[in-house]
C-alpha cells in the first residue's frame, strides 16, 4: 500500500501553543512554517509548511490576537496537553457527490459547511469542507473539503518538507479501512489506540510526528 493516502488534502498538527509548536517545529526540522492566516470568529490560526505532492502540513492552534470564540475553538485545541498530529483531509473531485456515496455506503462525513481564513496579506480565503464523520469522530478518518476557486495552500510558495508517511493504528484497523475505501482513500494502519504518525523528510533528516 501507498504510504501517502489518495488524494490527500492536508494533514492537521493542532496545540494548545502555537508559537511553542512552531519554534520546536523549526528546531527539529531545520525548516520555517510560514504563517497562513486567521480563522476569523473561531479563535485559532495557523502556519503551513508544503508536503509535495499538492499537501501540506497545518499547524493550528489559538490565536491570541482574537476573542474568545462563542464556541469551543476547531479540533479541540484548548483541551489538548500538546502538540499532536490530529487529523487529516482528503479533497475529492466532487465534495457532494462523495458525501452522498458515502451516506449510501453506510458512512456519514457530516454536514459540508463553509469556513475561511484572512491570510497575512489580506486575502481572505473560502472554502468548504464536512464537519466531522459519525460514527468515527476520532480523527482517524479524514474530512472532506473542496477550495472552489480559491488559490490552494500548497500553491502559495511554502517551505517544503516532503511526505515520507502517514500511518495510523486503530482498535479495528479492517472497519476503518472499509470506511476508507468507501471516500476513496486509503491508509497504512495497524491494531492499536487510536493515534497518527507523520514522517517528514527535512534538511535534518527524517523527522516523525505523532
Amino acid at each position: 500500500m501507498n504510504t501517502i493516502p489518495a488524494r490527500l488534502d492536508h494533514i492537521v498538527l493542532a496545540t494548545p501553543e502555537l508559537a511553542a509548536t512552531v519554534a520546536e517545529f523549526t528546531r527539529r526540522t531545520g525548516v520555517v512554517p510560514a504563517p497562513g492566516g486567521v480563522h476569523l470568529g473561531h479563535g485559532t490560526r495557523n502556519h503551513l509548511v508544503g508536503l509535495g505532492g499538492g499537501a501540506y502540513l497545518e499547524i493550528l492552534g489559538p490565536d491570541p490576537d482574537q476573542p474568545e470564540p462563542v464556541g469551543p475553538r476547531p479540533f479541540g485545541v484548548d483541551g489538548l496537553a500538546g502538540a499532536r498530529v490530529l487529523t487529516w483531509a482528503i479533497s475529492p473531485v466532487d465534495l457532494d457527490g462523495t458525501v452522498a456515496a458515502a451516506r449510501a455506503g453506510g458512512y456519514d462525513p457530516g454536514d459540508v459547511r463553509e469556513m475561511s481564513r484572512r491570510r497575512p496579506d489580506g486575502t481572505l480565503l473560502r472554502w468548504r469542507l464536512t464537519d466531522g464523520g459519525r460514527p468515527h469522530p476520532s480523527g482517524l478518518v479524514p474530512f472532506l473539503i473542496d477550495w472552489g476557486a480559491a488559490p490552494h495552500p500548497s500553491a502559495s510558495g511554502l517551505p517544503v518538507t516532503p511526505l515520507r508517511e502517514l500511518t495510523a493504528t486503530a482498535p479495528d484497523p479492517g472497519e476503518l479501512r472499509a470506511v476508507l475505501s468507501v471516500l476513496g482513500t486509503d491508509l497504512r494502519v495497524g491494531e492499536g489506540p487510536a493515534a497518527f504518525s507523520c514522517t517528514l523528510d527535512t534538511p535534518k533528516g527524517p523527522v516523525t510526528f505523532g
